[in-house]
Parts: structure tokens; C-alpha cells; sequence
């Protein structure tokens, strides 16, 4: 076997100067081992844990599929394909999902990855269509195997392991301990590599209460949002009802928000993220969907609207703040007449946030559509360029630039956006005229979301958050 070295520039392409100790062990356990359970909390770095691991397995001289890693959903998938392409390897990855072209993905599995990441009812379908060959892959990681249980991917699961006959090294991961293995998994007395009670990720968390007045919180939750400084905020809700309630609340008030459940389909979900990522708006409503696997920045506030029922879920929603050296604060909106929850101590330091008026201020960017993406052989630097000559924008006017298979989307200053588009109304990139326009906003729908597969009957990816 022709395996890999790793490499110091690895790290340099993450701005890593060194592994945590939890990588450390994990990366030896899972050379050496075939069988692993690593545990570890939210925001302690267990996805490079296993990534490295994978990279130095790899063997050059090995065509197709060698590992695949099953994730519960699209979004924490697409974070670990990001994490890999920066690590800088020059090994094909292609993550696959539901909602996304099934054709496209055929396509690229065409000329197949060394890893593949997928949803387990994609990969499901995929093997069913004999999309790829199995007989190169060697490694299996199923990423938050705890939640791709809860959601009820048994079947899937199983379906795939059995049609991955050649596997020899298997690596379940997740953040919460006390999971039972599922017997259909195949891993037998698994080396546990258990940081959950040594890695604190939260420890310089500060946690608030706001006592509401009003039952239904809403003026409370305006208050608290008006008094962080114009900073970027999540809240979290139980229902998908709150959260849509939420975001026409804050509508209404001035303050642009987004939202992101489950039951919006996945143009929707990214478009989302992308417009909280790239500041176009500064908070981000979302049910318990958004407290794991999103590629978003590190907040300095999380907002519980409600208190969720289990308190792993707390501290998961936490995680999106005060990670390893950063601090953050968590603020707990309660009302008096709530049944309280046994894990939470309410005798944390009150805030009152009732003389909190002032909006805060309007984000500085907007973001762009444009109707070409990676397919078209749009890059980056085809935006920027073409923005800076075309449109005369400055540096400091473009933010971020995400580009997908067939579309792309680009921040802009807001003070700008009018001026650009007249500019480049009637130009063209790289030969081409593409439209380009304000991306719309996410809008509210009825219908439920779920990913299908015809072989299975259980309850797909994020369909009741």
C-alpha cells in the first residue's frame, strides 16, 4: 500500500499549528484499530480527527471509493467536504444528498472520488443504481451516529453496510455517550476514545436568564436582541411554528432575520445560511436543526427562545458559541408559568433587558444572485474581477462569494447594489451574460421537506425540527 505521509502543509492549509490532544489519540486509535468509538463534544474538532486519519489511508494506486462517511444530514456533510478540500489532499471528494440533482451526482460519481460523504438515503439510492463500486472501500465513519439513529435511519444504514462487504476499518462518532451500537454496524469491543467529560468547549460560556413578562416572550426576545450591540445572534426554538412566528415578529419591528427548519427544501435551507454567513442578515431563527453540522461563524450570542427538552441538546445549541479559547454568552428566555426543565439551573444571573429600544443597525451587505456557478467554470476570481472592472467595485465592497454547482451568490456592500446592477446590467463574464440580481429571501412554506428513497419507509433526515 502507497499511504500517505501526513503532511505539515495539512495543517498550514487549516491554520492549524498543532493537533489537540483528542486528535492526537483519535488519529492513533483509528490507524491502528479497525474498530473505533470516538466521543467527543460539540466544537472539540472530532471531524479532522477522523479526516486525517482517512487522508494517510488513502492509497494512490487505488481507483474508486475507498472511505465513505454517512452523515444524518446535508449540512454537517458539506462541512466536512469544505474541512477536506482545504485541507488541501489532491483525492476527489463529492458529497451527496437529498434535494440535490440526482443526475449531477451520477455525473460526478462518473469519474468516482476516493471519499464519499453522503445522507444515508442518498447513498442508499446510489447503491441501488450501482452509481459506484464498493470494492475499493475499506473505511466507514458514520459522523453523529446518534442522530442518524433518532432520525430513524436503521434501515439505510444497514442497507449500506451490507452492500459495503470489503470494509475492514469502522469508526462511529458522536458527541453524546451512552448510545447503544446497533448490532447491524459490525463494530464488535470498538476502541473508545471517550474526551466527553475532558474537553470542555463551553467553559467560558456565560449564561443569562431574561424573565419575560408575557407569555409568548416575543417583546422579551425583541428587547434582548435590541440590547447585544448590533452583534449577530441564533435563536433557537422547539417548533418550526415559533420560528416562522419569531420571523415575522422581528419583520414587523425592522430587524431582518432568517430562518431555517426542516420543512423548507434545501435551495431554501442553503440560501439561509449562505445570507447569515455572509452578513446580509444578523440572526439566524432555527429549531434544534441548526445546533449541529452548519458551516456558520462562531457566535457570540445563542438565544434559547425555548428551552429544549433534553439537555445534550442544550449544550449542542451552545456549542455554536464559546469554543476552545473564545467566550461567548447563552441567554435562557423564561416566563414565569413554564414547566421547568430538571437539568437547567435557573439560579443563573438575571438580565433585563427592559429598556432596550433601540433597533439595531442594519447589516452592510446584500447578497447577490448570480445564475452560473462551478458547472459553467465560474470561480471566485471570475466574480471579483468581473465586479471590479464591470461593476467598479472596491475590494472592500465584495464579502463573501459562495459558488455551487449551477449558481453562485456574492455579498455586496448594501450602499452599492443599486449602482453595481446598473452597471452591469447588459455585461458579461467569461463570454457569457448570466443573470445576476438581489437574492431573495427564504420564504415560508407549508409543505414538508423530507428525502426519499422508494426501498424505505422509515422517518428521513431533519423531518420534524
Amino acid at each position: 500500500m502507497n499511504r500517505n505521509p501526513l503532511s505539515n502543509n495539512v495543517l498550514l492549509n487549516l491554520d492549524i499549528q498543532r493537533l489537540n490532544k483528542m486528535q492526537e489519540v483519535a488519529q492513533n486509535a483509528i490507524l491502528n484499530d479497525n474498530n473505533v468509538l470516538l466521543l467527543s463534544p460539540t466544537g472539540s474538532g472530532k471531524t479532522l480527527a477522523f479526516l486525517l486519519p482517512i487522508f494517510q489511508m488513502l492509497d494512490e494506486d487505488v481507483k474508486g471509493v475507498q472511505a465513505v462517511i454517512l452523515v444524518p444530514s446535508r449540512e454537517l456533510g458539506l462541512q466536512i467536504e469544505q474541512v477536506w478540500k482545504k485541507m488541501g489532499t489532491h483525492y476527489k471528494v463529492n458529497m451527496c444528498y437529498g434535494g440535490h440533482s440526482i443526475d449531477t451526482e451520477i455525473n460526478n460519481l462518473s469519474n468516482p472520488p476516493a471519499l464519499l460523504i453522503g445522507t444515508p438515503g442518498r447513498i442508499a439510492d446510489h447503491l441501488d443504481r450501482g452509481s459506484f463500486k464498493t470494492e475499493n472501500a475499506k473505511t466507514l465513519v458514520l459522523d453523529e451516529f446518534d442522530k442518524s439513529l433518532q432520525l430513524g435511519y436503521h434501515e439505510e444504514m444497514s442497507y449500506i453496510i451490507g452492500k459495503l462487504s470489503k470494509l475492514n476499518k469502522r469508526v462511529l462518532v458522536s458527541a453524546t455517550s451512552g448510545v447503544e451500537i446497533p448490532k447491524y454496524t459490525k463494530v464488535i469491543n470498538p476502541t473508545i476514545v471517550d474526551f466527553i467529560d475532558d474537553v470542555k468547549p463551553n467553559q467560558n460560556l456565560d449564561t443569562r436568564i431574561v424573565f419575560s413578562k408575557s407569555k409568548d416572550k416575543l417583546e422579551s426576545l425583541f428587547q434582548l436582541i435590541c440590547s447585544i450591540n448590533s452583534e449577530s445572534a441564533i435563536v433557537f426554538c422547539n417548533h418550526r411554528e415559533a420560528v416562522e412566528r419569531i420571523y415575522d415578529m422581528l419583520l414587523a419591528k425592522g430587524i431582518l432575520s432568517t430562518f431555517y427548519h426542516g420543512g423548507l427544501d434545501q435551495d431554501e435551507r442553503e440560501r439561509a445560511l449562505i445570507q447569515f454567513r455572509n452578513g446580509s442578515v444578523s440572526y439566524l431563527i432555527t429549531t434544534d436543526l441548526g445546533a449541529r453540522g452548519l458551516d456558520i461563524p462562531e457566535m457570540n450570542h445563542v438565544i434559547h427562545y425555548h428551552l429544549p427538552a433534553k439537555e445534550d441538546e442544550f449544550t449542542h445549541r451552545n456549542g455554536r458559541t464559546a469554543r476552545m479559547l473564545a467566550t461567548g454568552t447563552a441567554y435562557v428566555i423564561i416566563h414565569e408559568t413554564e414547566k421547568k426543565s430538571d437539568y437547567f439551573d435557573y439560579g443563573k444571573r438575571r438580565l433585563d433587558v427592559s429598556d432596550a429600544k433601540s433597533l439595531p443597525k442594519a447589516p452592510v451587505f446584500q447578497t447577490l444572485y448570480i445564475s452560473g456557478g462551478k458547472k459553467n467554470k465560474l470561480n471566485k476570481f471570475d466574480i471579483v474581477g468581473f465586479l471590479s472592472q464591470k461593476g467598479e467595485l472596491e475590494k472592500e465592497d465584495i464579502g463573501l462569494i459562495e459558488v455551487k454547482d449551477f449558481i453562485s451568490f456574492v455579498a455586496v456592500r448594501y450602499t452599492k447594489v443599486k449602482d453595481v446592477l446598473g452597471k452591469i446590467k447588459d455585461q458579461k463574464m467569461k463570454g457569457k451574460k448570466y443573470k445576476i440580481e438581489v437574492a431573495r429571501q427564504v420564504v415560508k412554506k407549508e409543505e414538508e421537506e423530507a428525502e426519499t428513497h422508494p426501498k424505505f419507509t422509515s422517518r428521513k433526515e431533519n423531518n420534524r425540527s
